[in-house]
């Protein structure tokens, strides 16, 4: 298909847009015309579902908009295994399209341009596969549908920790193999958690707490130790308001549903750890103590290979 490009009209007081075509042919406007739609992006929202969005709105194709804007294609790739890299002449077109600065696009999507590109003539956007812990997982459907003019509820992002979930919504997605967002409104707690998740990030070692205890309470998980009884209830839930978890062939809702099931837990342990004073421990009873009452567990049995052990006895805050 050779280069074009569509012409848009907005409906009057409906916010959607018509898309005519004359003849069976686009109309041609010039390379990085600005859209006549206003297309927001979400926040840490993946490239490529960005465009995607776009093209709906328009209803073309990604390959289309992205010829219709003046930037060349290369390789093939589908979401969430592969992102859109645009160089920075390609990121300018994309800013002149939606009418939207670069710095604003840059911060909504992170992946937006690659380093070291400003030097090329071209305007050019690849396909990059993604190793599984760098996919993008589904965003709130409410939220996307309301940031594309009602086209699409579908967009994928690559979320802080503290965004695991949409509060307003109640509706999150772990995991990137799954196609549809989990509604959590059976689990409350998962919204009290994000609140305190919140008033975490004012700490000055948030992300180091919450990484170590994130990497805890999944070894907890994958091992069935402590919280096992409390964490079956809360993935029984889950699975009982979300059936599809149970359907989806590539994983189990064990594995789907982890970061959502330990989440309150880690955010817990995550504020225990940050209140700890920044020495090492010469004694661990206190701190086991103390987060076992903040876990509201009763004592942890903690052996020598159990990794909040290692982590008390052997590291400095």
């Amino acid at each position: 298909m050779s280069r074009s490009d569509v012409t848009t009209r907005a409906t009057a007081g409906a916010g959607a847009a018509r898309r005519i075509v004359v003849a069976g042919a686009w109309l041609r406007i010039p390379s990085a015309a600005p859209g006549v739609l206003r297309v927001r992006p979400l926040p840490f929202e993946a490239t490529a579902s960005y465009v995607q969005r776009l093209a709906t709105a328009y209803q073309l194709t990604l390959p289309q908009l992205l010829d219709g804007t003046g930037i060349t294609l290369h390789g093939h790739g589908t979401l969430p295994a592969a992102e859109l890299h645009l160089n920075h002449n390609a990121a300018q077109h994309l800013t002149v399209l939606t009418r939207t600065p670069l710095p604003h696009l840059t911060r909504a999507l992170p992946h937006l341009a690659l380093l070291g590109d400003a030097h090329c003539t071209g305007a050019a956007a690849r396909w990059k596969r993604l190793e599984t812990e760098q996919q993008p997982v589904r965003a709130c459907t409410p939220c996307t549908r309301h940031r594309s003019h009602d086209a699409t509820d579908t967009a994928w992002v690559h979320p802080a920790p503290h965004r695991l979930m949409c509060p307003r919504h109640h509706q999150a997605a772990s995991d990137p193999r799954l196609t549809t967002t989990i509604r959590t409104q059976g689990v409350p707690e998962l919204t009290a958690a994000h609140r305190r998740h919140q008033r975490l990030l004012r700490h000055p070692r948030a992300a180091t707490v919450w990484a170590t205890a994130r990497a805890i309470t999944t070894r907890w998980y994958g091992h069935q130790q402590h919280l096992t009884h409390r964490w079956h209830t809360r993935l029984t839930q889950l699975i009982t308001d979300n059936p599809h978890l149970a359907t989806t062939s590539s994983a189990s809702p064990a594995l789907l549903a982890r970061d959502l099931v330990t989440y309150p837990e880690s955010v817990t342990l995550a504020h225990a750890l940050a209140a700890l004073p920044n020495q090492p421990h010469r004694t661990t009873d206190d701190a086991f103590s103390l987060i076992a009452h903040q876990l509201g567990l009763p004592r942890l049995p903690l052996n020598a290979n159990d990794p909040l052990r290692i982590f008390l006895t052997h590291t400095r805050h």
